[in-house]
């Protein structure tokens, strides 16, 4: 107590000298002696007191006397919040450096014993299903045996008066008992119900709209008039109407449920959005070079909150004018049918293709996190090589095996297919996930059904999965698999662009796009009708907005339909960074290949160098 007390006097002297109120002193670092069950990181961010970024041009944090006094008592009131109520701060260490113009903090803190969670017991909860009564309890978050987070007790205590709102008991309310038992270290929580009256749904009314009628509002209700009343349906109807577009603040709620009828009347309340939206931008990619997008969208054209847009982009990879029309209500809540069409160009190393034409989907949301969808396909698909490769004369039975003209290089026909897709996905987040799961899959018939110049049989999944590591490290995953099955095994059945090419970006890093695949006998890249890929990575968050990456990626194209050989596999590791924004990571990535493909030829010359280097917006998966 002693050392503490000299430490105390000795900081408070220092801050009165040079740490005016204001700050003058910036904090090199904070750091904590003894945290072992909570995360220094959120321990860190609870506090006022912060440390100046690592970065030259970061932010910068300065002491304060102040707000570091404060945050010894906001320690305390961390760790009570977390089950350790003996919780204290014994001390602190102060280092100033030689200039006295930073200084190092390190707080020693005894965590204590914790109260735990001797057992979770629930009173009333008879009006419940026995199946979904078993999952509720299942699923709370605050668990016998771990220390008793306040906030796990509040998120428990939430969820099950939402499973009461979810079975007609609009009303229902529960209340939280807690019993430290005689050592005050073993914690019950009982969760007591009150139910109330079961209720239906009663009147809508619908208030702020100006340019959408009442009609469009109410057929994206999942709900009518006599329903039994659920939450979960409420919810429901609130995420259609935002998926919609049209609004900027959409809300679903009870009229006066101070009044508890037996039919409750529901309030709609929209505040509406500008319908016309216009975007430009202007970006950079180590594979896509400069590029310009310019988009516009038209939403409730026609009326019928339907919507229909442009698209226009330049690159050195691919352009072209993509148009769309969406009917997002067809003929039930729940299913949309959209339109495209389109003239594109997309250019690799060893083709180009032009592909003019439209696509038409059903689909079908069946919940927030599932969809399937069934499309017809009609375009003209236009290909031909580079004139390198087309003045090989090496080349000449290979581009007549591919269904190219071995004078022009050139492959036309017409395309027409039906496709399925299904697609599920708990992953928290779409641009940056840390934890859950997507899958993806999809298959294709050309020429059967439909006929046209080409006949196919296609299918391809793709799996991904992210998994949490402590607060800031996720560990995700991808695996992706493909297959072209040409009619009577022909390869000219197949639109040379629909051929699998792995490499750049978002797949092989160590490889450069389209430059992994089978190679004509010049070493040139053909793609092929079988793949597989996979990418492993190891993402963490080194300061505020600045993340780390390690990845290990692996995969490779074969010629022929179900080709697959998991001893010939191109394998890629290195690190990366991401700094994150509003419209997700910035990214830049070091791929070094593990097995060069021997004999590959990059810009018509042989491949000099093992590694390639990537920059793009977006996580690579």
């Amino acid at each position: 107590m002693r050392v503490f007390t000299a430490l105390a006097l000795v900081f408070l002297g220092i801050s009165a000298a040079a740490c005016k109120e204001e700050g003058t002193i910036k904090v090199h670092s904070l750091k904590f002696n003894g945290v072992k069950a909570v995360a220094a990181g959120r321990l860190r961010d609870a506090l006022a007191t912060k440390q100046s970024s690592k970065i030259p041009w970061g932010k910068k944090a300065y002491f304060d006397r102040s707000r570091f006094d404060a945050d010894l008592k906001r320690i305390q009131a961390f760790y009570a919040d977390r089950g350790y109520p003996d919780a204290r701060v014994t001390g602190f260490d102060v280092k100033l450096n030689d200039k006295q113009d930073q200084v190092d903090l390190t707080l020693n803190i005894v965590e204590g014993d914790p109260v735990k969670v001797a057992a979770i017991d629930f009173d009333g909860f008879d009006v419940i299903p026995p199946d979904h009564f078993a999952k509720l309890k299942k699923q709370i978050p605050l668990k016998v045996g771990q220390p008793r987070d306040r906030q796990l007790v509040v998120t428990s205590h939430e969820m099950a008066q939402n499973e009461l709102k979810d079975h007609g008991y609009p009303y229902a309310k529960v209340s939280t008992q807690e019993d430290d038992g005689a050592n005050g270290k073993e914690a019950t929580v009982t969760f007591e119900a009150d139910p109330g009256k079961i209720a239906h749904f009663g009147a809508v009314q619908i208030q702020g709209n100006k340019a959408v009628n009442d009609h469009v509002i109410g057929r994206e209700l999942t709900f009518k008039p006599g329903d039994l009343y659920r939450r979960s349906i409420v919810q429901d109807s609130q995420r259609r109407l935002y998926g919609l577009e049209l609004f900027q603040f959409a809300n679903i709620e009870p009229l006066n449920p101070e009044q508890q009828p037996d039919d409750v009347p529901m309030k709609v309340t929209v505040a509406e959005g500008n319908h016309q939206r216009l975007n430009f931008g202007v970006g950079y990619g180590t594979e896509e070079k400069a590029r310009i997008d310019s988009e516009y969208h038209h939403l409730n054209f026609l009326g019928g909150a339907r919507s229909a847009g442009a698209h226009v982009r330049w690159s050195s990879l691919d352009r072209g004018v993509r148009l769309d029309f969406n009917q997002p209500y067809f003929f039930r809540p729940h299913f949309s049918l959209r339109g495209e069409g389109q003239q594109w160009y997309t250019y690799t190393p060893a083709y180009r293709s032009v592909v003019t034409g439209g696509k038409s989907t059903l689909t079908h949301r069946s919940s927030e996190k599932t969809s399937w969808a069934m499309s017809i396909t009609s375009e003209h698909d236009s290909s031909s090589v580079t004139a390198t490769a087309l003045a090989d004369p090496t080349l000449r039975n290979a581009l007549i095996a591919l269904g190219l003209n071995p004078d022009t290089g050139e492959q036309n026909g017409t395309l027409n297919a039906v496709g399925l897709d299904f697609q599920h996905s708990t992953a928290d987040n779409l641009l940056n996930a840390h934890h859950g799961y997507q899958l993806a899959l999809h298959t294709e018939q050309a020429g059967r059904i439909l006929p046209g110049s080409f006949q196919y049989t296609a299918w391809s999944a793709d799996g991904r999965h992210y998994l949490p590591i402590g607060d800031n490290i996720t560990f995700a995953s991808r695996l992706q698999l493909g297959n072209l099955r040409p009619f009577g095994d022909e390869e000219f059945n197949v639109p040379f662009a629909k051929r699998y090419f792995l490499g750049g970006a978002t797949s092989i890093r160590g490889w450069g796009r389209y430059e992994v695949s089978p190679l004509s006998e010049s070493g040139f890249p053909v793609g092929g009708d079988s793949m597989l890929a996979f990418s492993e990575e190891l993402r963490a968050r080194l300061h505020g907005n600045l993340g780390g990456v390690l990845f290990l990626d692996g995969g490779n194209v074969w010629a022929k339909s179900m080709g697959f050989v998991l001893s010939d596999l191109r394998y890629a590791i290195g690190p990366g960074l991401r700094y994150q924004t509003p419209i997700g990571p910035i990214r830049f990535d070091f791929g070094y290949q593990l097995n060069p493909i021997p004999g590959l030829q990059v810009d018509g010359k042989p491949q000099t160098r093992r590694w390639r280097v990537h920059f793009s917006i977006g996580q690579a998966f």
